[in-house]
């Protein structure tokens, strides 16, 4: 729905300018300021921001900018000019934006927000356009982005810690740790439906040792089990079944009494007896799939 209304203003925008003969789009520069200082080309950028013309409004920032370098407005403008990027979906420039003035002006009172547009734009800038609109599920894609994103925020509560960005970072960082757990379970499954059960095993522990106040922790406790099951390991098995029975007795690999559920035996196949009855043609194994989200 946002996204239709943005295309709506943007259409109408580009009828108006058609029909009054607007010079902003393919005229010379000169034409595009003519007769206006300063303050006003700053209070039009203001418009499209506001207006959520965000093209536009990058266009008359980086005219403000290099019209008026030393100008009363030229910082604003910088700044202002990482959220036109980050409006207008151009994460890599609003990235390099941030960079620019950082690198510029290390101690502005609001060099923080430039901290915290780094990480927004690292979050988002690996989806295609149309993930933006589809739902999805970003942890069983490739999640470098959401590390880069993780640390871009780290380092700004590191830096500033009372930031009126920081409780917003905090909060993101929450989210994206619980992301990046996930994943680390999909690629679990996918070691499990390749056979490589160590790897899987290693997955599991990873989640359980270094990312405890997820909510994937069970799952990595049941991989666990379930990897050690496999690789013939049982007393671990047994210590990561026991451990998952008294933090998550719920865990849908644990049935009655905490005996764990294997999915596969010892030896990797685990039999119906359909598909014992037809030497292996029909209802063939299926190997283990962990996808539990205990209840907050």
């Amino acid at each position: 729905m946002a996204h239709s209304l943005f295309v709506f203003r943007a259409a109408l925008l580009a009828l108006c300018l058609a029909i009054t003969g607007c010079s902003w789009f393919g005229g010379d520069d000169d034409d595009f300021v003519a007769d206006s200082g300063e303050q006003q080309m700053y209070r039009e950028a203001q418009r499209h921001l506001k207006n959520d013309n965000f093209a536009l409004a990058v266009r008359t920032l980086q005219m403000l900018e290099s019209r008026y370098p030393f100008g009363r407005y030229a910082e604003q403008a910088q700044l202002e000019l990482i959220y036109a990027h980050y409006g207008a979906y151009e994460f890599a420039a609003a990235t390099e934006a941030a960079d620019r003035f950082i690198r510029l002006h290390p101690r502005h009172p609001n060099v923080d927000y430039a901290f915290y547009m780094k990480g927004l734009a690292a979050y988002d800038i690996e989806p295609g356009f149309f993930a933006r609109f589809v739902p999805s599920d970003d942890t069983k894609r490739d999640v470098s982005h959401i590390k880069i994103a993780f640390g871009e925020f780290a380092q700004l509560l590191a830096r500033y810690p009372d930031s009126a960005y920081a409780p917003d970072a905090r909060q993101r960082m929450i989210h994206m740790r619980n992301m990046l757990a996930r994943h680390e379970i999909h690629v679990a499954n996918y070691y499990f439906r390749r056979g490589a059960y160590l790897a899987a095993l290693n997955r599991g522990k990873y989640v359980v040792e270094h990312m405890q106040q997820t909510s994937s922790v069970a799952d990595g406790l049941a991989i666990m089990a379930q990897a050690y099951l496999l690789l013939g390991v049982n007393d671990l098995a047994e210590d990561s079944i026991d451990v998952l029975c008294e933090n998550y007795p719920d865990h849908p690999n644990l049935k009655q009494g905490c005996n764990f559920d294997s999915v596969y035996t010892a030896d990797g196949q685990q039999k119906s007896w359909i598909n014992s009855a037809t030497f292996g043609l029909f209802d063939p194994p299926k190997p283990p799939q962990f996808n539990y989200r205990p209840q907050s």
